[in-house]
């Protein structure tokens, strides 16, 4: 038997004892908890997600309750947490388990990587907390501890480092404790290796890592090569007759997809062509949002228009403003929606 690398005898150790063991989608063999869990917390941090999570079971307790779900409630389930093609995936997945599997997730890592919105990070992990198989994670938290730790340099994006790293995670898997290292390499890199300011002092792998040893933590792993990101704007008109607010229904894909927003456009021809009195026109302070390839500025217009005027084109919805916020909107969406509030609807 080949033996065990020392930072994954070291890791394995750490978690036992230092590691986070009390998450609510822990001690779970349920691999429907475990996936929900994974996927809301791809690129969004634990105590984000906790809510979210719980609110999620509440109302789709399982994979049937999830798939026979409309997804426009799933998406507003998921309102908040950004990256909303997460839940339409996840709506999916669900509808491809309960049609293709019988409501049950396959405990093969292929096959789940290959399952709407899963990937094979996502799937291994899976695997390994429902299943015990033995299957390496790499999502971006696992990149930062192996390029630090082992001097992987080059950027983590581009085919060939991922790859290396790939290879590096499976050369590091244990024959047994698959559970332990795989949470073991989560906890690392959310609580100890973190991007910014980590804390090599408390790190149960510091006397092997390269980073510490040559003071390159800020350095590794490298950073993507900067591009310009491309500057947006869009005028949002708020549209209220005093008690509510008008919004559109996005298309399924797409920026926002699936979420309630307000009609887009220059105010009178919006109102124009939707039948609305126009009353009063005023703007509101610009708001800026930053997504992953581009920035966005929000020049926002509130509207106030005669009761009962009417909407000619389906997908709108009047919301009242008390409960707007809560609705399905994106988070800046839930900013303008505020300021609207404060300025008495």
């Amino acid at each position: 038997m080949i033996a065990i690398n020392p930072f994954t005898e070291q890791l394995i150790a750490w978690q036992k004892v230092a590691g986070r063991h009390d998450l609510p989608w822990q001690r779970t063999r349920d691999p429907y908890r475990i996936w929900l869990s994974e996927i809301m917390l791809q690129q969004t941090q634990v105590s984000t997600v906790i809510p979210y999570y719980a609110r999620f079971l509440d109302s789709f307790p399982d994979v049937r309750a999830l798939a026979s779900a409309p997804v426009e409630a799933v998406i507003e389930h998921w309102a908040g947490l950004g990256y909303y093609a997460r839940a339409r995936n996840l709506h999916r997945c669900a509808q491809q388990l309960a049609a293709a599997h019988g409501g049950k997730f396959p405990d093969s890592v292929e096959v789940l990587a290959a399952l709407p919105g899963i990937g094979r990070s996502t799937a291994a992990a899976i695997a390994a907390f429902a299943f015990g198989r033995r299957a390496a994670i790499l999502d971006g938290n696992v990149k930062r501890v192996l390029c630090r730790q082992f001097g992987v340099d080059g950027f983590p994006g581009s085919t060939a480092i991922d790859r290396r790293l790939w290879a590096l995670a499976e050369s590091l898997l244990p024959d047994g404790d698959i559970e332990v290292y795989t949470q073991g390499l989560m906890d690392l890199g959310a609580t100890l290796c973190t991007r910014s300011r980590p804390r090599c002092a408390d790190c149960p792998v510091a006397a092997g890592c390269v980073a510490r040893r040559e003071g390159r933590q800020a350095e590794l792993p490298t950073a993507r090569p900067r591009a310009k990101v491309p500057e947006r704007s869009a005028t949002f008109v708020l549209f209220s007759d005093g008690q509510r607010l008008l919004f559109e229904r996005r298309p399924p894909a797409g920026l926002w997809g699936g979420l309630l927003v307000p009609p887009e456009g220059e105010p009178a021809a919006v109102a124009a062509r939707l039948g609305l009195q126009l009353r009063e026109t005023r703007n509101l302070p610009a708001l800026k949002h930053a997504f992953t390839h581009f920035r966005l500025t929000l020049e926002p217009v509130l509207c106030r228009v005669s009761p009962q005027s009417g909407v000619a084109e389906s997908g709108f919805e009047w919301v009242a403003i008390a409960r707007a916020a809560d609705a399905g909107v994106p988070t800046p969406i839930r900013k303008l929606i505020r300021q609207v509030a404060s300025a008495g609807g």
